[in-house]
């Protein structure tokens, strides 16, 4: 309990900039419930002050001449209140989405230990969602019924205290349902999020990898797998709905125990005491209605907290590169020394470099040969400072990049990946991944660098020609052009190429390594390849052996 109330108020904590919406929206579902509880207490005095007279007289006509105004504040304050709650939770999420996706991209070059996209997309989407419960299905309701059960005390209060203390003390009870039932209900909550991530694992993994699984015929074991994970988020969410059904029933229980308070009043008090009950009845059904949903939140804050503490989990993963406290200023040069560089993924794992050294001066042009596995794209990952080393260091223009930001490394070396990603958007928005300020000319310069722009060109939609999922809508090399375009948009005057022609065929891998030997031209280079073709005219050729460079023979 105390861990799920720890992470419910960090999920608070990172609200704070839509505290004005998300209080407003408290504030007029308690203005809501309270015209409701007017407006029956009005009509239930007209009744009492009729029963109590036997007739009409003018403080019953003017409790039910008051009822009109309130049948129209009513809905309207019912109205703004999902408009407002509902406005300020979207806006709360959004926040929630924008910092989880940033902690993310702080850790995920290390690793999250969740390597299956399922899992990693049910926390940023449905466990982020769960959320809203805290908030519209919890805080708000519970903040209307407070409202309430406080306005009907002191209400009933005037009628006598023992009217109030047999109506306002069940409802009272009722208030503490949410905390109370929240514990049982954590475990069970718990257990449906992990149940749905196994879900979306099941099913996202066999489609991220269709053609292997339809070759393979295991299409039916992946159909049998989604089917067991099925029933198992079927069997947690049953178990859940049990405690909300629970729930619902102590909630319904104890606003009918109010219900007989009222009753049992006007029975044992005698005839005067008849018009106290009747107002007891009515404030007892309008507190009934605020109250019905509360014994829900329960379950809501036990959801809530799941759907945290798996998003916190992942948050607080350390990042793989600490950054400096005080980020050194930017130098002015930019050639890149590496030395006596040792670095491994994990402690148990066989380190990939022992001792590694480099040199790229200003405009040079470095070829790093090795076969696969060698530690070429490591390298470009310590470059980067997506990884740190666990010993020697590497300096650009002079500087150790331990000591500067990692946007600031970033700025000034860029990276070609071997599997460079198209996004499922528009060719220019693709491009200004690496620019997001430059115009349609120094797009069409890029790609012209690229040898790609009268691909664009003859499109019929241009620069906004949709690239589809993965770049699906252009060839391979198409696509590394493409991509080559976004790199060369970069100010960075350090180009990364890790396997830059990876996957075309052979001609096509030649003519792109040509283009690659115009287009970098005035910038450095390091070139990750596992062989050269002759074409791309290095200044220095080094061969990744047994995690150090050598000199390349031949």
């Amino acid at each position: 309990m105390i861990a799920m109330l720890h992470d419910l108020l960090r999920v608070l904590g990172l609200w704070r900039a839509r505290r004005g919406w998300l209080l407003a929206g408290a504030l007029i579902a308690m203005l809501a419930a309270l015209a409701g509880v007017a407006l029956l207490a009005l009509a239930g005095r007209g009744v009492s002050e009729g029963l109590r007279h036997g007739a009409l007289t003018g403080v019953a006509v003017g409790s039910l001449l008051l009822l009109r105004p309130l049948i129209l504040v009513r809905p309207a304050a019912r109205y703004l209140e999902r408009l407002v709650t509902h406005a300020a939770t979207f806006r709360a999420l959004a926040d929630t989405r924008i910092w989880f996706f940033r902690r993310l991209a702080e850790r995920l070059p290390s690793g999250l230990g969740m390597r299956r996209a399922g899992d990693l997309l049910g926390r940023l989407v449905s466990d982020v969602e769960a959320l809203d419960g805290l908030y519209l299905r919890a805080l708000v309701p519970g903040a209307a019924a407070l409202a309430v059960v406080l306005a009907l005390a002191v209400l009933l209060g005037f009628a006598g205290p023992a009217l109030a203390a047999v109506v306002a003390l069940p409802l009272a009870l009722a208030l503490l349902l949410p905390p109370l039932l929240a514990p049982g209900a954590a475990r069970a909550a718990a257990e449906v999020a992990e149940a749905q991530g196994r879900l979306r694992t099941a099913a996202v993994d066999p489609l991220l990898g269709l053609e292997d699984t339809l070759a393979a015929n295991a299409e039916g074991r992946a159909a049998a797998r989604l089917d067991a994970a099925g029933q198992d988020l079927a069997r947690t969410q049953a178990s859940l709905a049990r405690r909300a059904a629970w729930s619902g029933a102590s909630g319904t229980l104890l606003t009918q125990a109010a219900l007989l308070g009222a009753l049992g009043y006007g029975l044992a008090g005698g005839p005067g005491a008849a018009a106290g009950a009747v107002m007891g009845l009515f404030l007892a059904l309008a507190a009934g209605e605020v109250l019905s949903g509360l014994p829900r939140a329960g379950t809501a804050l036990a959801a809530a907290g799941a759907g945290a503490h798996r998003l916190f989990e992942a948050a607080d993963t350390p990042p793989p590169v600490t950054e400096p406290a005080q980020p050194a200023a930017l130098p002015t040069g930019h050639a890149i020394r590496a030395e006596d560089l040792r670095f491994a993924w994990a402690g148990d794992r066989a380190p990939v470099f022992e001792g590694l050294s480099f040199e790229l001066p200003e405009g040079g042009r470095l070829a790093l040969l090795g076969p696969s596995g060698a530690g070429k794209s490591t390298l470009a990952a310590l470059l980067l400072k997506l990884a740190a080393p666990q010993g020697g260091c590497i300096t650009l223009g002079g500087v150790d990049i331990a000591e500067l930001s990692a946007d600031a490394v970033r700025s000034r070396i860029a990276c070609l990946t071997q599997d460079a990603r198209l996004f499922d958007d528009s060719i220019a928005a693709n491009l200004r991944i690496a620019a997001p300020d430059a115009d349609d000319a120094a797009l069409w310069q890029a790609l012209e660098r690229a040898g790609v722009a009268d691909v664009v060109r003859a499109l019929p939609e241009g620069l906004q020609t949709q690239c589809g999922e993965g770049g699906a809508r252009f060839s391979g090399g198409q696509g590394r052009r493409l991509a080559l375009a976004r790199a060369l948009l970069s100010p960075a005057r350090v180009l990364i190429l890790d396997e830059p022609a990876s996957g075309l065929d052979a001609q096509a891998e030649r003519t792109f390594l040509e283009t690659l030997e115009s287009a970098t031209e005035g910038r450095s280079v390091i070139l990750i390849t596992h062989r050269l073709l002759g074409v791309e005219r290095p200044t220095r050729i080094l061969r990744l052996v047994g995690g150090r460079a050598m000199p390349a023979m031949g």
